[in-house]
């Protein structure tokens, strides 16, 4: 075993077996893709299930033709075969219907999506606003109990002015005499 950085412990032949699956991994795409060539065209005249067997082919209704799909484009030229009887991945789907499904959904994914984001923002809104209504209600009440703090003394000042005019106010404290023995 050998340090292999921040990960700690690494097999030495690890390495090795990663290159050697990429390589082979490399080299069965290729070998692949070289055959797919050939078996387009020699599809032409036979079913469509036939020719869609192969992911890189392209039905063509009119004239049934299997066509190699041109990938350096997304739809195929009307040069090559019309939208509306052009066949891929499955033969009972044209490519014009396709396109309009798959608009149509992904316009749809699109509202849901934007329906989700402006029910999630409402919602942050709406509880934010109790806070703010909270700190609101707070506010009120410290207002509320000055208030009352000060129509107390207001009160008791009035109270004691009437005790001291009708000579019921003792200024002396009651228990002072306890307090001097």
């Amino acid at each position: 075993m050998a340090f292999g950085g921040p990960r700690g412990l690494v097999p030495r032949w690890e390495l090795p077996v990663g290159v050697a699956a990429l390589l082979l991994l490399l080299f069965s795409v290729t070998a692949a893709q070289e055959p797919s060539v050939a078996a387009c065209s020699q599809n032409t005249n036979r079913t469509c299930e036939e020719c869609l067997k192969n992911v890189s082919c392209l039905w063509c209704n009119t004239n049934k033709a299997c066509l190699d799909y041109p990938v350096t484009r997304i739809l195929p030229p009307s040069s090559l075969c019309t939208l509306s009887s052009a066949r891929w991945g499955v033969c009972w789907v044209n490519f014009e219907a396709l396109i309009v499904t798959l608009s149509a959904g992904g316009g749809a994914v699109l509202l849901a999506l934007a329906a989700c984001c402006c029910a999630c923002c409402c919602r942050r809104k709406r509880s934010r606003r109790p806070e703010k209504g909270e700190e609101k209600a707070a506010r009120e009440r410290e207002e509320r109990r000055v208030r009352q703090e000060e129509r107390r003394a207001e009160m008791k000042s009035r109270h004691d002015e009437i005790r001291k005019k009708y000579g019921l106010f003792k200024e002396e404290n009651p228990y002072a005499r306890f307090e001097n023995n």
